[in-house]
């Protein structure tokens, strides 16, 4: 084409100069990204710093619990569902009585479990001839169970209400456990423990190694909710029959004190 217009020595110039004003165009724009590139910061640095410190610090208060929760249940069985859960049914309502008297409103009191299963006996079949069927299994009745859980927000009352159930014919008592209400007040209060000492220690640290401390670029925590349970089957902690025992003496249930912790670890840059 160019052949055509600027004869063959001029064709050739031509080609000569494109060449070089693309070898040189690339050379320009190969220069300005390495250039706009060296303006942006470092990945790697921003991200992970040469060099930090990292200080941990440990918070632990203590607490006495003011809410307790157990739970109780009443099993019949009988021939039918229908008498099994009639029994049933009126026992759980004057357990609810009690714990309804002892100022336990309704929203702290809730059924957790309700079964229904089928009884059978093994019956033997003695017989002379042979074969002989060995046996099976024939339905005698229905057992019915139902679990309600209790949450006690006056501690106080809590061994005189776990008597009086246990008078009205519950016969399971399960454990008895001791909690925090306003838990998160607890836990900020050993954050701020933690915190202080983990911040303590970095000054320290910083000061030995001769280096001064940068922005924080990492913190992490973990925690411990630790209460002190008290596990009983009625009263002195041991499965029993709560009609014939419990029911005679107030039962003795210690609160004891709950411990919560915080471990903080906080990464700082070194200047």
């Amino acid at each position: 084409m160019f052949n055509q217009f600027f004869g063959e020595e001029g064709s050739k110039r031509i080609s000569k100069w494109m060449a070089a004003s693309l070898m040189f165009l690339s050379a320009f724009l190969l220069v300005k990204v390495v250039g706009e590139l060296k303006k942006l910061p470092s990945l790697g640095d921003e991200v992970y710093p040469k060099s930090t410190i990292a200080a941990t610090g440990e918070g632990e208060v203590y607490a006495i619990p003011d809410i307790a929760t157990f739970s109780f249940t009443v099993t019949e069985t009988s021939e039918s569902v229908a008498s099994a859960q009639e029994v049933l049914n009126e026992k759980v309502a004057k357990a609810i009585d009690v714990v309804k008297s002892a100022g336990v409103e309704e929203k702290d009191i809730k059924t957790t479990s309700y079964n229904v299963y089928p009884k059978y006996e093994w019956q033997q079949i003695y017989c002379i001839t042979v074969p002989c069927s060995p046996g099976k299994n024939k339905l005698i009745g229905y057992e019915v169970s139902q679990s309600v859980t209790v949450k006690v927000r006056d501690t106080s009352k809590l061994g005189d209400l776990v008597s009086n159930i246990g008078a009205v014919n519950v016969s399971n008592i399960s454990g008895v456990e001791f909690t925090v209400d306003k838990k998160e007040e607890k836990v900020a209060e050993a954050r701020e423990q933690a915190i202080k000492k983990a911040k303590e220690q970095a000054k320290i640290l910083s000061k030995q190694l001769g280096v001064k401390l940068g922005d924080i670029l990492y913190f992490t925590e973990s925690g411990n909710y630790m209460p002190e349970p008290y596990y009983a089957y009625g009263k002195g902690g041991a499965e029993m029959d709560m009609v014939s025992s419990v029911a005679q003496a107030r039962a003795e249930i210690p609160q004891g004190e709950t411990k919560i912790t915080s471990q903080v670890t906080i990464t700082y840059e070194v200047k």
